[in-house]
C-alpha cells in the first residue's frame, strides 16, 4: 500500500508536466558537422582543385605591397591553391595577407617582435603533423599553406573558447565595444557555445596613471603593451607575472606609466583591458564623425583622426603616415583635446577704461584697432605670430604689417637674425623616416623625447634595431635609450670641431652619421658661432654627403618651418621694447614685461591664455581643429589641417580677421579667399603649395660665408620645462593638468 502511493506520487508531477506543454512546442536539436567531429577524414574527403586551373587574382589584405630588392631573395608559397611571391624572411602570416587572406591574430602585430602566444593564426601546412602558428612560422621555397581546411576552423574555435573561458561579458558596458577584435573575431573563428562551467577568475586592476584605464580581468595575455613598452616607447613599467591561470600583466613594483608614448597601448589592446580614461563612458564609436587631420602641438604633424559629436571633440587617435608618425602619437597629441573646449575666446571684446573687457560686435573692435594704428609710427608696428599659426594667416599678416610700412613681423621661436636663406639651416634634411638609415647620433642641444616625441621614437627604434650609438651635449636629460653625455655646453661642441674629443673617432668611422641641433639654440647671442661649429663638425666628418644629409635642425612649433620659409624673421632685438602697437597673432609664449605700458596690444587668438590679460582688444579665432590651414613640419613636408567641429561663439578663421582689419584700415590686401591666399603663398614659397609633399633643401653648408663670432661658455639649458603644457590649448586642458601633477610630481 505505502509502496504503491510513493509510486503515484513519482509519476504525478511527470505527467502534470507532459499535460502543461503545449502542443506546437519546438525542440531545439543540437546538430554537430561531420567535418568537425573528424576534421582529418574531411580533410582528406576534400576534392583538390584541378592544377592547371586558373584561380582569379586577390588584392593583398589593407593594400599591403611587397617590394624586392634582389629578384633571387623571392620565394614562392602557395595559399589556399594560390601561387605568391614574397620576400625571403617572410612568415606564413606574411605570405597570407600578401595572397588576399587575413589570418586571424591577437598577439601579432606587424611593429612589434612576435610573441606567438595567442595560438589564433593557426595554419594547416602541408606535410605538417599539426596545426602551426602562422605568425611565427618563416614560410619557405614551396609550402603549401592552407588557411581554410576543417582542422584550421576546428583549432581556431578551440583556441577561441580557451580564450572567452576567463573573459567578463561586460560587452554591454567595455568601451571597447565596436571595435573590439575579440567581438569580431569570436563571431567570424569562435563556437557558438562554450563548455566551461566553473567560475571565471578575476584580477586586480592596476593604477597606471591618468590617461589609460585598466580592467585586467578583460586581459588575454597578448603581451601587446608588454611588448610595446620596451621596444617602442623604450620603458621597462610592463611586464607578465605569474604562471598559468594565476598569470597577469602588471608593473611587479606598483608605479604609474611614465611615457610620453603611452596612450598607444590603448590602440594596440584587441580587448577592453587598457582604455582611454578620460574617454570612459563618454560615447560609442559609431555616434562619431572621423575626420582625417594633422596635430600642430609640435613640429612633427603627426597624422591623426579627430573622431567628434556634434560640435565637441570626443577623442583623438592616430592616423598611419609611414614618413611621419608611424600609427602612434604622443600623449600631448591624444588628450589635450579637453582643452579645445575650455577657456576658449568666443566674442569680440575691448577693455573699458575701468580695466574689464566688453563685448562688442565685429564692426566696432575692428573699427577701434583700424583708429588706433593709423596714430602710431610705421616703424613702432609689431606683428607676432603664434606657434599654432598656419600659413595662410602668417601669410595675411606679413602682407598686412608690410602694407603699414613696417617689417617688425616674426613667429614664437625665431629670434633676432635667424639665418632662412637656405632652408638646410631649419630643416631636418634626413628627413623623420631617414633617421632610421644612421648609424651614430650627435644631439646637440636638443631633447627629442620633450620636443618631438615621435622623433625620439624613431631614435630608439633606430638604437634598438642596428645598435646606433647616441650621444648629447646639453643639460641633464633622461633619455630612453643608450646615451653618451658628452657634456653641457659649447665648449664640448668645440673640442670635437677641433678633433679633440675622444668622440671624433666614431663620427669619423660612421657610415652615415646624424647631428640633430636643437631649435632652442636660435635664441642664443652665440648661435651664429654655435651653428658654424655644427657645420665645420658635419664638413669635417662627412655628414652631408650626395647620398646622405645627416645634418639635422629640430625645430619646436608647427608654424616654425613655414614662418621661415615665408621670412618672418625679427629684425630687430628693441622691435618689442619701443613698440606702440602689438598684433599678437596667438602669441602666448611673448615676454609681456616687455611691451611697453602705454602700447595697444591687439590679441588675436582662440584662448584665454596668459598674453591676452596684457591686450586692449580680443579678436576671437578659429582653433586648428575649425579650419583649413597649410602648416610645414620639421622635416619640410606640407600638410593641411581639415574642419572637424563648428567654431566657437562668434570666431573666425585668422586669415579672414587680418582680411578683414586690413580693410578697415585702408591698406586693401588683394585676395578675398583662401585660394587667393595660397596664389600669394605660391609667389613666395612654393612648396607651402604642394600639399602632402616632402621639399628638400637644394643647397648645403658650402655657400655659407665664415663666422666670425666667438661661442660664449654658458651651457645649454632645456627648452620645454613641462612636456604637457607647451602651448595654449594644452594649458586649458584639465587632463594635461592631472598629468603634470601626477606624472611629473609638481
Amino acid at each position: 500500500m505505502g509502496v504503491g502511493i510513493l509510486a503515484s506520487r513519482a509519476i504525478r508531477p511527470a505527467s502534470r508536466l507532459l499535460r502543461s506543454q503545449p502542443s506546437n512546442l519546438f525542440l531545439r536539436t543540437i546538430v554537430s558537422k561531420p567535418e568537425l567531429q573528424s576534421p582529418e577524414a574531411a580533410a582528406v574527403s576534400q576534392p583538390e582543385p584541378p592544377k592547371n586551373q586558373i584561380l582569379p587574382p586577390r588584392n593583398p589584405v589593407g593594400g599591403a605591397r611587397v617590394h624586392f630588392t634582389n629578384a633571387e631573395d623571392a620565394i614562392e608559397v602557395f595559399v589556399d591553391g594560390y601561387a605568391v611571391k614574397v620576400p625571403k624572411g617572410f612568415t606564413v602570416l606574411q605570405a597570407c595577407e600578401v595572397a588576399g587572406v587575413d589570418i586571424p591574430r591577437f598577439c601579432y602585430h606587424s611593429r612589434l617582435s612576435i610573441a606567438g602566444n595567442c595560438r589564433m593564426c593557426l595554419v594547416e601546412v602541408e606535410k605538417s603533423p599539426k596545426p602551426v602558428a602562422s605568425c611565427a612560422m618563416p614560410a619557405l621555397p614551396g609550402m603549401k599553406i592552407k588557411t581554410d581546411t576543417p582542422i584550421a576552423k576546428k583549432a581556431r574555435e578551440g583556441v577561441m573558447e580557451f580564450l572567452l573561458m576567463n573573459h567578463p561579458l561586460d560587452c554591454p558596458i567595455c568601451d571597447q565595444g565596436g571595435e573590439c577584435d575579440l567581438q569580431d573575431q569570436s563571431m567570424a573563428f569562435g563556437s557558438d557555445r562554450g563548455r566551461f562551467t566553473e567560475m571565471k577568475r578575476s584580477v586586480v586592476d592596476k593604477n597606471l596613471g591618468p590617461l589609460v584605464k585598466t580592467v585586467m580581468t578583460r586581459c588575454i595575455q597578448c603581451t601587446r603593451c608588454v611588448r610595446f613598452a620596451s621596444e617602442v616607447a623604450g620603458v621597462q613599467d610592463l611586464g607578465m607575472l605569474g604562471r598559468g591561470s594565476g598569470e597577469e600583466i602588471g608593473t611587479y613594483v606598483e608605479k604609474l606609466m611614465t611615457s610620453e608614448l603611452s596612450g598607444n597601448v590603448i590602440d594596440i589592446c584587441p580587448v577592453g583591458a587598457l582604455t582611454s580614461k578620460p574617454f570612459a563612458f563618454k560615447a560609442r564609436n559609431w555616434e562619431l564623425k572621423g575626420t582625417e587631420t594633422i596635430d600642430v602641438s609640435d613640429a612633427v604633424g603627426s597624422n591623426i583622426r579627430v573622431d567628434s559629436r556634434g560640435p565637441e571633440v570626443m577623442r583623438i587617435i592616430p592616423r598611419l603616415n609611414e614618413d611621419i608618425n608611424e600609427e602612434w602619437i604622443s600623449d600631448k597629441t591624444r588628450f589635450s583635446y579637453d582643452g579645445l573646449k575650455r577657456q576658449r575666446l568666443s566674442d569680440p571684446m575691448i577693455r573699458d577704461s575701468d580695466g574689464r573687457f566688453k563685448v562688442v560686435s565685429w564692426r566696432d573692435a575692428l573699427a577701434v584697432v583700424g583708429d588706433i594704428i593709423h596714430q602710431v609710427k610705421s616703424d613702432e608696428i609689431v606683428g607676432i605670430a603664434g606657434q599654432l599659426s598656419d600659413a595662410e594667416s602668417m601669410m595675411v599678416l606679413k602682407d598686412f604689417v608690410n602694407r603699414m610700412g613696417s617689417d617688425n613681423v616674426w613667429c614664437e621661436g625665431t629670434a633676432v637674425g635667424v639665418d632662412a636663406d637656405l632652408r638646410y639651416s631649419y630643416l631636418m634634411n634626413s628627413s623623420i623616416s631617414g633617421l632610421e638609415n644612421a648609424d651614430v647620433f650627435l644631439l646637440v642641444g636638443t631633447q627629442p623625447r620633450v620636443e618631438a616625441a615621435m622623433v625620439n621614437a624613431r631614435i630608439c627604434k633606430t638604437v634598438r634595431a642596428s645598435n646606433a650609438k647616441v650621444a648629447y651635449i646639453g643639460p641633464p636629460a633622461d633619455f630612453n635609450y643608450d646615451c653618451k653625455h658628452l657634456g653641457t655646453g659649447p665648449d664640448t661642441l668645440k673640442e670635437i670641431a677641433e678633433g679633440r674629443h675622444p668622440f671624433c673617432s666614431a663620427l669619423k668611422n660612421a657610415k652615415n652619421p646624424a647631428i640633430i641641433v636643437g631649435a632652442g639654440l636660435f635664441n642664443r647671442t652665440d648661435k651664429d658661432a654655435i651653428l658654424a661649429a655644427v657645420e665645420s663638425i658635419a664638413q669635417a666628418n662627412n655628414v652631408v654627403r650626395p647620398d646622405w644629409n645627416g645634418l639635422n635642425y629640430l625645430l619646436l612649433y608647427a608654424a616654425q618651418a613655414a614662418a621661415l620659409d615665408l621670412g618672418l624673421i625679427q629684425q630687430s632685438a628693441k622691435a618689442l621694447e619701443s613698440a606702440r602697437f602689438v598684433y599678437l597673432m596667438g602669441a602666448d609664449d611673448v615676454d609681456v614685461d616687455k611691451i611697453p605700458k602705454d602700447a595697444f596690444v591687439v590679441y588675436q587668438g582662440h584662448h584665454g591664455d596668459k598674453a591676452v590679460y596684457r591686450a586692449n582688444v580680443i579678436l576671437p579665432a578659429s582653433a586648428f581643429t575649425e579650419k583649413e590651414g597649410t602648416y610645414e613640419n620639421t622635416e619640410g613636408f606640407t600638410q593641411q589641417t581639415v574642419p572637424a567641429v563648428p567654431t566657437v561663439g562668434d570666431a573666425r578663421d585668422d586669415w579672414k580677421i587680418v582680411r578683414a582689419l586690413s580693410e578697415v584700415s585702408g591698406v586693401n590686401l588683394p585676395y578675398n579667399s583662401i585660394e587667393g591666399v595660397r596664389s600669394r603663398i605660391k609667389s613666395v614659397a612654393p612648396n607651402l603649395v604642394h600639399t602632402d609633399e616632402r621639399e628638400p633643401a637644394a643647397f648645403g653648408p658650402s655657400l655659407k660665408p665664415e663666422c666670425k663670432e666667438t661661442m660664449s661658455t654658458t651651457p645649454f639649458k632645456p627648452v620645454v620645462e613641462n612636456f604637457y603644457m607647451t602651448n595654449a590649448i594644452t594649458r586649458a586642458s584639465k587632463i594635461m593638468a592631472q598629468c603634470s601633477a601626477v606624472l611629473l610630481k609638481k
